[in-house]
């Protein structure tokens, strides 16, 4: 499905698309937004509860096949880490004062697969493989799950096949639960999509098929060579439910660490977060969890690169997967691999679309350079496309649609937690070379 031409031409001559056009970068108030309740709140957070409590049926296993979950008893969780040095670097980078206290919700460090998608991907893999045990009588809801590392459970799930399309995390993610339960993965995996990523899961023994075109493309061809295959499970990145409910559960535990930090989210203290955003599932599910627990008290933005926005794109002109970037002009070319998405998910689009505050654009320069920045004054190391999230709060109060975003709430105790995608499957080689690009850039725009 895509925009008929008489639209397309209406839109270009709009001035804010007349600016993602030529690559701005862009903060973005939602006028969608509602206030009040979600829709099917209850049902949502059955299913969101549901899948709770199935990852901890799950995670006796989960702690004996990846034994760096064992001190976590098998929960694939992160750490939530206060940013202070970062705070003040880009206050003095900025020449702007930005009041509150900011987290970073250290999702790079994820087990497993190092990013965000281990929340997603592995969990949809998880259900997946209970659904057939559980209907050939192999396995029953109390037993002790650590029984899925006998070989008869590998021999019955090999005589079935998982497909993704990816730009490369989920990918890893679903690659890596997938080969270890004993499925056979195939990832799709578009031009955008980093060597070390497909190398990784080729010595995993997953299949990977390489695509010249960007990620639609290869989720579109992976969805058809799944469909002739009926032993084959295709999990669709711009669909599916369940990766968004896997996401949405990152919503609790997050409550649960600033219980602990005494972080009660309210009226004299808004909670803001900032969600790098490629296709929409992983931010998505992380926004409508957040949005059930705190309400109104909560403000999420969406982070994208300024040559992928297609989110943005898809609610700014109300079409959701019925524009690409592509259709605007642009290259979908960026640094951001995990962002480096032409076309949104129009499930997550139309979902979100009355509880998400805004989106904001960032140039590829711009990443490098926080990603070194943050080495240097938290000795924290992401992919480039991770620290996406990392621009907003600079965005918020240094741009007029920004401060107006702002005006209505109480901003000297607000809390900032800024979303890590990704990061330490990195390869140090590479990393070290991202590193270097974030310093030259730096120096350069001080030598100005």
């Amino acid at each position: 499905m895509s925009i008929n031409q008489e639209a397309l031409h209406a839109l270009l001559k709009d001035p804010f698309i007349q600016k993602l056009i030529d690559a701005e970068p862009v903060f973005w108030e939602n006028p969608g937004k509602k206030e009040g309740p979600l829709f099917h709140a209850d049902e949502w957070e059955r299913e969101i509860a549901a899948a709770e409590k199935r990852l901890r049926r799950f995670a006796p296993y989960i702690a004996e096949v990846f034994p760096e979950t064992k001190d976590a008893k098998g929960m694939i969780e992160s750490p939530l880490f206060e940013l202070q040095h970062m705070k003040e670097m880009l206050e003095a980078a900025y020449q702007q004062r930005l009041p509150g206290r900011w987290l970073l919700k250290c999702d790079h460090e994820l087990p497993i697969s190092g990013s965000i998608k281990a929340r997603g991907g592995i969990y949809e893999v998880l259900k997946h493989a209970e659904m057939l045990a559980f209907q050939e009588g192999m396995l029953q809801e109390t037993d002790d799950y650590r029984i899925l590392q006998e070989e008869r459970f590998a021999a019955f799930f090999s005589r079935y096949s998982i497909a993704v399309g990816s730009t490369g995390n989920l990918g890893l993610s679903i690659g890596m639960i997938g080969a270890a339960l004993g499925f056979r993965v195939t990832v799709h995996m578009s031009a955008d999509a980093k060597q070390w990523k497909k190398d990784l899961l080729r010595q995993k023994g997953v299949t990977v098929t390489e695509y010249e075109s960007d990620y639609s493309d290869a989720v579109k061809e992976g969805r058809r060579q799944a469909e002739q295959d009926p032993f084959c499970y295709f999990i669709d990145d711009e669909h599916s439910r369940q990766l968004f409910l896997g996401y949405a559960v990152a919503a609790s535990r997050l409550k649960t660490q600033l219980d602990c930090m005494n972080i009660q989210p309210c009226l004299e203290t808004p909670l803001f977060v900032y969600l790098p955003c490629g296709v929409g599932g992983g931010p998505g599910g992380v926004a409508f969890g957040l949005k059930l627990l705190y309400g109104d008290h909560v403000h999420v933005f969406f982070a994208e690169p300024t040559h992928s926005p297609c989110m943005l794109l898809g609610l700014y002109s109300g079409l959701h997967e019925q524009i690409s970037v592509h259709d605007i002009g642009l290259d979908n070319r960026t640094a951001a691999d995990g962002l480096a998405v032409g076309r949104p998910s129009g499930f997550v689009g139309k979902l979100i679309e009355p509880l998400l505050s805004g989106c904001y654009t960032v140039e590829d320069d711009t990443l490098y350079t926080l990603l070194h920045m943050l080495a240097v004054s938290e000795n924290q190391y992401l992919e480039p496309s991770a620290l996406a999230g990392m621009f907003g709060p600079v965005q918020l109060f240094s741009t007029e649609e920004g401060r107006r975003c702002i005006r209505k709430h109480h901003m000297e105790h607000a809390i900032h937690v800024v979303w890590g995608t990704g990061g330490s499957m990195v390869p140090p080689e590479e990393m070290a070379a991202y590193h270097r690009i974030g310093a030259d850039l730096l120096e350069n725009e001080m030598k100005k």
